[in-house]
């Protein structure tokens, strides 16, 4: 029996953990694609579609870009906000319009006018964020000097405990916010699943990768 590093595939997907997993394999399964071996409970990092000659590759939402910009897979799923803060040098394919979220400003509620006057007497505030690369390219934007704090979760906190004065995150419902007694300042950017493929691959691939956009568009 093969070992599963042995196996044979025409092509590799990466297929990111979390939020948007359940996304991509209900889109796959749509699609026509045989999903039986993503949907197994299983620790894997990867698994095999003998039926699609298809390995998938089971990563970090972060990770995506990276493994797909280094060849190590053809294409994967991506949320606009991980390509914005990565940069990552992969084709954008398409827009598959679903996980929709969007990146925010917010500090905590009735502090609004305190952060501002702050800023205009020191010249810059504490912003933290898990995207610092999205962070500083807005407040850039904006003119403003900020001291970006990186975190890696629970973004939240950050003001309720003094370690910031504005958060940078990501939002889908507003809810967590509101629990942590948080108010919006300004929308970002909004960020949806995008297909993203390895440029070499994109070429010597075409046309498995085009079936593959077909199929999910339904044509």
């Amino acid at each position: 029996m093969l070992q599963e590093e042995d196996k044979k595939y025409n092509i590799s997907i990466a297929v990111p953990k979390g939020y948007l997993f359940d996304v991509c394999v209900k889109m796959l399964d749509k699609a026509g694609y045989d999903t039986v071996a993503l949907r197994t409970d299983s620790r894997k990092l990867f698994t095999f579609s003998e039926k699609d000659m298809i390995r998938y590759v089971i990563c970090r939402p972060m990770d995506v870009p990276v493994y797909v910009e280094q060849g190590a897979c053809d294409i994967g799923f991506a949320g606009k906000d991980v390509l914005a803060e990565l940069e990552s040098n992969v084709v954008e394919l398409m827009d598959l319009k679903n996980g929709r979220c969007r990146i925010i400003i917010a500090t905590l509620e009735g502090c609004e006018e305190k952060v501002k006057k702050k800023y205009e007497h020191f010249g810059s505030i504490k912003v933290a964020t898990k995207y610092p690369g999205i962070a500083k390219k807005y407040f850039d934007s904006k003119g403003m000097q900020v001291e970006i704090i990186k975190l890696y979760g629970s973004i939240e906190l950050a003001p309720v405990l003094g370690v910031s004065d504005e958060i940078l995150d990501i939002t889908a419902t507003g809810t967590t916010l509101k629990e942590n007694n948080l108010v919006e300042m300004d929308n970002v950017m909004i960020s949806t699943t995008r297909l993203i493929a390895n440029i070499v691959s994109y070429r010597y691939k075409f046309e498995m990768i085009n079936e593959i956009i077909k199929k999910i568009r339904g044509k």
